[in-house]
């Protein structure tokens, strides 16, 4: 490892750190110490050297002119941005004497720390960092502010986060990208869809707006938000109905098919028509393709689990290749994700033994605007890693209000000073992935990776594991743990794990190959991990859990009967709020815009290229619009998390509610309601 970083020229192999589900493999091109070039690894089996712009332009991102090089102390207003450079030792000092004060004053559950996968190494993500807050006995943070919804859902069909090997995938006949924009947030996946569309496949896409997925489907469907579990409903109804399903597969492989064939009766396609927006004639079409189809393979996205019955509807949605039998085709079945077969040893890595208070109180990350405002048991600090909330939160004007408080002490650990920096107290560099060792596990190919640190860290960068050292230190833990170095954290995590898909991998096979591929079976050769080790179409478990046993559909909140719904979907050269602030990424996605249906932009006397100001009682934001027909009427759609710019009002998360969803207390992003005017 370390002749990897002392080569100052040379070709070297990486991951990409990004919270994507591709998870790339990467070559590295180094000159004078220096990344100059960043391209994808054709060995990997399932990337095979293709890469996004996004990562293409990443040495644009890493060597930026305002990338954080030493750490800061504020001297002005908070979030001004005004700070004076201080030495490491001088910034553990002030966090150690501040947090030892709050604890004594107020008890550690004071402390806040706030973190997602703004790097997806899993030491940087959950390692040394789950340690010293779990010793400290600070508050936890429930961190499902992306997929938390439809993984519960999926669970309760499916067992846990498993699903159809991607690279199977070019053997499907027929192919469902449900609520996933893939070109932009899954490329392989629209790679290995290609191939199966040159053996004769057929992609379908659905989804709320016909963007660049969209656009290349042999049929592309667009649907009202929040609607997708009525669909699945009334294909189901007409599945049983139509004589499509495998009762043999049904009755070996299931529990409670005849209950939901009962059930989905009343699910007719003229009641989903009047919900979706769908034409009944699509529906009848779309039904009679998918139970044709063998095999047959759906793309559930991250989009559809945005909205308040997000976990139910991709419960339902989970339920379908069941009926057909498609999980005992190669090729067939779904993908929400797979990271049950990349599982590691996470109570090794994150030691949550070390908590003695377990009473100790947790947080939604979704809620963090109430949480920085609640009077009573206030967060009086706020450590901010791998994660901007300033700009990702949900109803983000609450969030920077709660950011403001003068009392509220804020660490914020990043490369860059971002809007959530511009807050802090105290500003702390951080490295980049291609300066650390860590090891990865995609949630959607079957491929763990290891990355050695390739290139030195940049100024005073330090990586979360050695910083969160730092601290433990300070405060004198004297658990060995603490002073595991990240190999050693790497090998706890892999070794001694309950999982056979990934027993036989050792930390020295993958220092020699890079990337291993985990074992696995076909699902119908498999005891699922439900209750009943089969497929549960009804599952006694979400009964007991309070739910519906059988799919079923409610729609999503109707807040203040407001006329537009609003969807701030993700673009094509940002990943969240990563890169919106790098020169080249936002030259390559231009401007922010809102997508309008030309009938709604017509009653408001809107014309493509005006401005439109969108508001709701949260926020407001001022957008150029698209005006056409890639939205149904009535659903205003956005692109991209932009940063904060000078004159401009962009901040889309100002409008979107902090309410949680049906099950796995996930964000609502897309279950937001707006007001449109021409400005």
């Amino acid at each position: 490892m370390v002749d990897v970083i002392k080569e100052k020229e040379g070709i070297f192999k990486s991951v990409c750190s990004l919270d994507c589900p591709d998870q790339c493999g990467l070559l590295v091109h180094k000159k004078d110490g220096k990344i100059i070039k960043v391209e994808g690894d054709p060995e990997h089996p399932v990337t095979q050297g293709n890469i996004c712009n996004k990562v293409r332009h990443m040495t644009e991102r890493l060597y930026d002119k305002n990338r954080l090089q030493y750490p800061m102390k504020r001297i002005g207003k908070k979030g001004s941005g005004e700070f004076t450079k201080i030495t490491w030792d001088e910034a553990i000092e002030i966090i150690h004497e501040k947090w030892s004060k709050l604890m004594d004053e107020d008890g550690p559950e004071s402390i806040l720390p706030y973190s997602f996968y703004g790097n997806m190494g899993n030491l940087t993500a959950e390692g040394m960092d789950r340690r010293f807050f779990y010793r400290l006995g600070a508050s936890q943070l429930e961190r499902t502010i992306c997929q938390s919804a439809g993984t519960v859902g999926y669970s309760y069909t499916m067992g846990g986060s498993l699903g159809t090997d991607p690279e199977e995938t070019v053997h499907s006949k027929l192919i469902l990208l449900w609520g996933i924009n893939a070109v932009s947030t899954n490329m392989h996946q629209i790679t290995l869809a290609q191939k199966a569309r040159k053996k004769g496949a057929k992609i379908v896409v659905i989804d709320v707006h016909k963007n660049q997925t969209g656009r290349l489907a042999d049929w592309f469907i667009p649907i009202r938000p929040g609607t997708d579990g009525a669909l699945a409903l009334a294909l189901m109804h007409l599945l049983f109905n139509k004589n499509y399903v495998d009762e043999e597969f049904l009755q070996n492989n299931t529990v409670g098919h005849e209950e939901l064939r009962h059930h989905v009766q009343q699910y007719t396609p003229e009641w989903a028509a009047q919900i979706t927006g769908i034409p009944v004639e699509d529906i009848l079409e779309l039904a009679k393709l998918y139970g044709e189809a063998t095999p047959s393979f759906i793309r559930i996205g991250n989009g559809l689990q945005h909205h308040d019955n997000g976990g139910m509807s991709i419960r339902t949605i989970a339920c379908l290749p069941a009926l057909t039998g498609q999980w005992q085709y190669q090729g067939g079945g779904a993908i929400k994700g797979n990271s049950h077969f990349l599982r590691f040893n996470a109570k090794s890595l994150q030691r949550p033994d070390l908590l003695e208070n377990k009473q100790t109180r947790t947080i939604n990350m979704n809620q963090l605007g109430s949480a920085l405002l609640q009077q009573e048991k206030p967060v009086r600090s706020l450590f901010v890693y791998s994660s901007n909330p300033a700009i990702v939160a949900p109803e983000g004007n609450k969030v920077r209000n709660g950011l403001e408080r003068e009392d509220l002490f804020t660490v914020v650990h990043d490369l860059f000073l971002t809007e959530t920096a511009k807050y802090a107290d105290i500003v702390l560099p951080a490295t980049s992935a291609f300066e650390n060792l860590d090891f990865y596990t995609s949630y959607w190919h079957h491929y763990i990776q290891l990355q050695q640190p390739v290139i030195e860290p940049f100024g005073e960068s330090k990586s979360n594991t050695e910083l969160f050292r730092l601290l433990a230190k300070a405060f004198q833990f004297e658990e060995p743990c603490f002073q595991d170095s990240d190999k050693d954290m790497i090998q706890q995590a892999i070794e001694n794990v309950d999982n056979p898909s990934i027993e036989e991998i050792s930390y020295e096979q993958l220092e020699k190959q890079h990337f291993i591929k985990a074992k696995r079976k076909i699902v119908t050769n498999e005891v699922l991990p439900t209750p009943s080790g089969k497929i549960e179409l009804f599952s006694k478990k979400m009964e007991e859990d309070g739910f519906e046993p059988l799919p079923s559909f409610t729609p999503i909140y109707e807040e203040h009967h407001f006329p537009y719904l609003f969807v701030p979907a993700p673009n094509h050269n940002f990943l969240n709020s990563t890169f919106s602030n790098n020169e080249k990424h936002v030259s390559l996605e231009k401007t922010p815009k809102v997508i309008i249906h030309r009938d709604d932009a017509l009653k408001h006397e809107i014309a493509d290229g005006d401005f439109v100001r969108i508001w709701n009682n949260r926020g407001e934001v001022v957008l150029q619009a698209v005006v056409g027909e890639n939205v149904l009427p009535g659903v205003v759609v956005t692109q991209g998390l932009w940063a904060d710019k000078e004159g401009e009002n962009r901040f889309v998360n100002a409008l979107t509610p902090d309410r949680l969803s049906d099950m796995g207390k996930g964000a609502t992003f897309f279950s937001g309601r707006v007001l449109i005017e021409k400005k």
